[in-house]
């Protein structure tokens, strides 16, 4: 019987007030960490979900909402109607027009096609049309510490000289007043080398060259077949600030000023003259594009 003091001695752990409650501590600890796990698995299990929709819907996000932000920017003078697609590959009818609550709108032949990705630290916009942008034209916007920088060229002939797209003039049409009236026809084409735009702190710099071409011109307002053909040069000074030229090429309409982009807004002053032969056509016309003093019309903006 030596070995029954053996059976007689209690475990450790039930042995005084202070093992009991030890034990009773670790076990009720096991359960407080198995709860702590389960409902972390479950927050990370809704954070997942929330993440996957958000990015299944910017994924998929309609091109209606594209729309509707260019809407917002244009402040409604340029639109994509019916759109289709979404933000990051889709096409719309390109709309010009007098903004909210006006009843001019011009659209451009064709659908404009677009697609987007995210490339070189920001967001490479891509956008082709048969009418009027055969070769793609391709928008670079990338963010910038206290602004942003949007850059132009096409994919054919990045950082040359080139022809980035044309327009018929008679699109200006849907801008309303006092387009609607000039009823143009003719050609507009916009080239340029390196053309940047940045936004600092709120005020727009230029790099790069760009030159806006009006060939062929014409109008209903005259009995002239042809007005003329002209150019808007637009270039920067050594502050970055935009200089605006505008120059005849030809015709019997003479077009001439000069202006910029100032933080203020937009000057420009120039004029617009007939030349002797055709002065009694053109009068209708020059009374319209300016304001008249003596045989010349004074265009003045901002």
């Amino acid at each position: 019987m030596a070995g029954l003091p053996l059976f007689n001695r209690r475990p450790g752990w039930m042995r005084g007030a202070t093992a009991l409650t030890t034990r009773w501590l670790e076990s009720t600890l096991e359960v407080a960490r198995w709860e702590n796990m389960r409902r972390a698995g479950r927050r990370w299990g809704w954070w997942g979900a929330g993440a996957g929709a958000a990015l299944g819907l910017l994924v998929f996000a309609p091109a209606a909402w594209l729309a509707q932000g260019v809407a917002a920017l244009s402040d409604g003078k340029l639109l994509l109607a019916d759109a289709s697609g979404t933000i990051w590959q889709g096409d719309a009818v390109a709309v010009l027009t007098g903004g909210r609550g006006s009843r001019d709108a011009r659209a451009l032949p064709g659908r404009l096609n677009w697609s987007m990705r995210v490339a070189g630290g920001g967001l490479r916009l891509s956008l082709q049309q048969d009418c009027c942008l055969p070769v793609p034209l391709v928008v670079q916007v990338n963010p910038r510490w206290s602004g942003m920088q949007v850059q132009l060229n096409t994919q054919a002939d990045a950082g040359a000289t080139s022809e980035l797209g044309h327009w018929p003039a008679a699109w200006l049409g849907g801008l309303g007043t006092p387009w609607n009236t000039l009823q143009l026809s003719g050609v507009l084409r916009l080239a340029a080398q390196d053309l940047r735009f940045e936004w600092v702190q709120g005020r727009l710099r230029l790099s790069g060259r760009a030159e806006i071409s009006l060939d062929n011109a014409a109008s209903r307002l005259t009995t002239l077949e042809r007005l003329g053909s002209y150019r808007l040069n637009v270039d920067s000074d050594a502050d970055g600030q935009v200089q605006l030229r505008l120059g005849t090429l030809d015709g019997a309409l003479q077009l001439s000023g000069t202006g910029g982009v100032t933080p203020t807004g937009m000057r420009f002053r120039g004029e617009a003259r007939a030349s002797d032969a055709d002065r009694g056509a053109l009068d209708n016309l020059l009374n319209i594009i300016g304001r008249r003093e003596g045989d010349r019309s004074v265009i003045s903006i901002g």
